[in-house]
């Protein structure tokens, strides 16, 4: 584990998603890495969404 994802906490597991999925979240990598400026990785972009479906089923504030 890295540095940083050990400063962050986090934690390496696998998930298997759809070919269709990844092609959208690598698109979305690479828009979120132009507009703001700094790397936006697969990982970081599954992380946001997951975030997201957590926090909208109130599991997460």
């Amino acid at each position: 584990m890295k540095k940083e994802e050990e400063r962050i906490g986090l934690k390496r597991c696998t998930i298997y998603l759809e070919d269709e999925h990844l092609e959208i979240i690598d698109d979305l990598a690479k828009e979120y890495t132009r507009k703001l400026g700094q790397r936006w990785t697969r990982s970081a972009v599954v992380r946001l969404a997951v975030s997201d479906f957590l926090t909208k089923i109130g599991k997460i504030a």
